[in-house]
């Protein structure tokens, strides 16, 4: 009966960490290049007691979970400074402008007051040399597949040719690099620290990847979900009922 308790109990608190995982998920279902969180599974552990084991077992988690690196769908936007990355790849991003470099997918770029790039959600776009980009004001933008940002800037002359004024630097991390997101929603290594350039991702101008979440696989698994938890509170409800019998039973007869 004991088990029993703990085992559904244990199972709920997981559920619970799974629905916060989906919450999210949802929340960031229209934020460009946003990757979706995946559930930690976590491993069984059983209970020790007095340097023994129990034969109660939890499943708890262990570290950090990961994410999915499907890509989002493109959309054609026609806008000079929304880029994607075209299958495999990341930008770097010092998040806020202030924060440890990390690894994005979000496209959706702006040209702040200063010059500087920066995302939709306000995080500094980063050159080769791990250093903001700043773009003069211009006529005319390009970026090229591999990062190469040229313009014509406002004050020059028509028939001058386009300038380069920097490089977005990008990264296909290695296969059996484990990249995690940290607290701060960031993807980075499972240390805190960033892989080096390598420019081997293809950028293309004038499109905006959008979330991989998939909303109706989340709302499929939210109904699942909502089953399993109403099973656990089921459980926990007849190992009560069970427990009650059973103390009926034990108890000494009136006098």
């Amino acid at each position: 009966m004991d088990r029993m308790i703990y085992t559904a109990l244990n199972a709920l608190s997981n559920q619970r960490d799974q629905r916060v995982t989906q919450a999210q998920n949802l929340a960031n279902q229209n934020v460009p290049g946003f990757r979706r969180d995946l559930n930690n599974e976590g491993e069984a552990w059983f209970a020790g007691a007095l340097n023994t084991e129990m034969v109660r077992a939890f499943q708890t988690e262990t570290g950090p979970a990961g994410f999915s690196e499907e890509s989002g769908p493109l959309q054609q936007t026609g806008s000079d400074l929304d880029i994607a990355v075209i299958d495999e790849g990341y930008f770097y991003v010092r998040p806020d402008g202030i924060g440890d470099p990390a690894l994005s997918r979000r496209g959706d770029l702006r040209r702040t007051v200063d010059g500087t790039l920066a995302n939709g959600a306000g995080d500094t776009i980063l050159d080769t040399n791990m250093q903001p980009v700043q773009v003069p004001e211009y006529r005319e933008i390009q970026i090229t597949d591999i990062g190469e940002i040229w313009v014509d800037p406002i004050d020059a002359n028509p028939n001058d040719p386009p300038i380069l004024v920097g490089t977005l630097a990008t990264v296909i991390p290695d296969p059996n690099q484990q990249l995690l997101k940290g607290g701060d929603g960031q993807i980075r290594n499972a240390d805190g620290t960033v892989p080096p350039p390598n420019q081997l991702a293809s950028l293309s101008q004038g499109v905006l990847e959008g979330s991989n979440v998939n909303t109706v696989e989340e709302l499929v698994n939210s109904i699942e979900m909502q089953r399993s938890f109403e099973l656990g509170i089921r459980m926990v409800s007849t190992a009560s009922k069970l427990d009650e019998a059973g103390e009926r039973l034990l108890r000494a007869p009136d006098a």
